[in-house]
């Protein structure tokens, strides 16, 4: 139950299982009746650009990631950075300053006494926003709206298509990702989620996310997105559908992978605790 404590809910629709919550107006107006306001993470707007609007769900502010839908460098390849907008009742209270226009020109407003003051010093990544822009540019409303109806068909395809080879936990039409387990292999087989996704290194395809979300076993979480061709999803459905028959027929192949990499299977827990990231000549001793 929801009471006079909570200040806040923040949520992402469709979620991280690839899914749509249509019962989302159901809490929107459930943390409104305690006082609360709703935050929306946009990671995953690439799923209904063009098709629905976080505002019409309730939610009172949101946070746009430019480095997932707009085709800017994400996680390790770049920066991310995004745009935050509210409704109109939490404009006063905006961090300053603000870029405001006025006859044909842009200026820094700073005369704002409702807002929370300054939170950074600076205002994001530059050439990140750039790229975005350019990307939202060229394609135009149709194109975007494009986009997501790509996404969700090129996640749908791949779903249907490995469904006889894995355990689909959340059996139902996708949104812009999904969601397997190793579940049945992990049982039958003793092959995990991770050997599966290193003997995917083998068939030339980085592998998806793994143990994400926490809530379903063995978890591997699949986003096609709208730049893949279908040759190329082709090509990785044969790709899972290989490993999941080597993991029955030839266990040892998938736990000893990858094979055709310049290194093999590294000590990740190692890796976490003692990163190396830099090179040494060879003999140099690390301190």
């Amino acid at each position: 139950a929801l009471d006079g404590d909570v200040a806040g809910l923040m949520l992402t629709n469709p979620n991280t299982l690839g899914l749509f919550d249509e019962n989302i107006h159901v809490i929107t107006e459930a943390v409104h009746r305690a006082g609360g306001l709703l935050y929306y993470d946009g990671a995953n707007a690439n799923a209904i650009m063009g098709y629905s609007r976080p505002g019409d769900m309730g939610f009172d502010v949101v946070h746009f990631n430019l480095h997932k839908t707009f085709a800017t460098p994400h996680g390790g390849g770049g920066p991310g950075a995004g745009p935050v907008g509210v409704k109109e009742d939490l404009v006063p209270f905006l961090p300053v300053p603000l870029v405001e226009r006025r006859e044909g020109r842009y200026h820094l407003d700073y005369d704002r006494p409702d807002s929370i003051g300054r939170v950074r010093s600076f205002y994001g990544n530059f050439g990140v926003l750039v790229k975005a822009y350019a990307y939202i540019r060229s394609l135009g409303a149709p194109g975007l709206k494009q986009v997501s109806g790509d996404a969700v068909l090129a996640a749908n395809y791949v779903m249907q298509h490995l469904k006889p080879y894995f355990d689909l936990p959340y059996d139902r039409p996708c949104m812009h990702e999904f969601v397997l387990s190793g579940k049945r292999q992990k049982d039958a087989f003793g092959v995990r989620t991770l050997d599966m996704a290193k003997r995917l290194l083998d068939y030339g395809f980085h592998p998806p996310t793994v143990y994400f979300p926490l809530i379903v076993e063995e978890a591997m979480m699949i986003e096609p997105t709208e730049t893949e061709s279908v040759e190329t999803l082709d090509a990785f459905i044969a790709a899972m559908a290989a490993i999941a028959r080597e993991a029955a027929e030839d266990p040892a192949k998938v736990h000893a992978a990858p094979h055709t990499t310049a290194f093999g299977r590294l000590d990740e827990t190692r890796a976490a605790r003692q990163p190396d990231l830099r090179w040494r000549p060879e003999g140099e001793q690390r301190v």
